[in-house]
């Protein structure tokens, strides 16, 4: 299934989430634009390689934090152009509305953060593993996650594949999403039973659980949430439009 667009209006700019994404065309440009031997080394120094930061304390070391900053700059590094574009798809499709709902700061903060519990899950659930992850799909999920909690009853327009022929059809994101996170989930477990995959989909998981945690401490107060001309969280509509409330990734 791939969306094509949501029901929800929002007033205001996103300006934050189309930093993001041409953020991340920008660099996928400059990528494109070096000798393999500087991608492959660009990849191994920036992309996320477990046995390198497979030890949580880490973290309670000032001395050892260089070692994390791949955590975060391996979300805008891309493998192709197929990669970047489904990525870029479904930030662009969500993340104007979760960053509605929360700003565009704390949206940026959000947005990070969600991608670097992705990567953490990554890393648990390969543990000795030398393989560099690049992607923002652990980012981009825990976009998906927020959106989840906070507009379930949206419609997503989808294009949604039938044998051999295709049709386009609004989908409720609970459902969208759910069966979304469903297939991350089964392929993720099949990963563990069957060995390695050419897809982080632990990453995946972790940032769109993240995603549903962290809404509730970066989303603004409803009273300053703002107006959208689409549903909100209890899905009804208001008269006035009211608001309440390497591997690839």
């Amino acid at each position: 299934m791939l969306p094509l667009r949501d029901n929800i209006t929002t007033r205001g700019r996103p300006w934050m989430m189309y930093f993001i994404l041409a953020t991340n065309v920008a660099v996928f440009i400059y990528q494109v634009g070096l000798p393999l031997p500087d991608l492959y080394r660009l990849v191994e120094i920036y992309g996320v390689v477990p046995t390198r930061i497979d030890n949580p304390f880490l973290l309670l070391f000032p001395s050892q934090w260089a070692t994390l900053i791949p955590l975060v700059t391996s979300q805008f590094l891309h493998g192709g152009w197929v990669h970047l574009g489904g990525n870029m798809l479904y930030l662009w499709i969500f993340g104007d509305d979760v960053e509605c709902t929360m700003g565009s700061i704390r949206f940026l903060v959000f947005y990070v953060l969600a991608g670097i519990a992705g990567n953490l899950a990554h890393v648990m659930m390969n543990l000795g593993s030398s393989t560099p992850t690049i992607g923002a799909s652990g980012a981009v999920a825990g976009v998906l996650g927020a959106y989840l909690m906070s507009f379930p009853y949206a419609r997503v327009l989808t294009l949604v594949p039938l044998g051999f022929f295709l049709t386009v059809v609004e989908i409720p994101a609970v459902l969208f999403l759910g069966f979304w996170f469903l297939l991350q989930l089964v392929s993720g477990l099949s990963v563990v039973v069957a060995g390695a995959d050419s897809v982080a989909w632990w990453a995946h998981i972790g940032g769109f659980a993240a995603g549903m945690l962290l809404i509730f401490w970066f989303r603004r107060s409803t009273r300053r949430t703002g107006r959208y001309a689409g549903v909100g969280v209890a899905g009804r509509r208001s008269g006035r439009g009211t608001y309440h409330g390497p591997r690839y990734r």
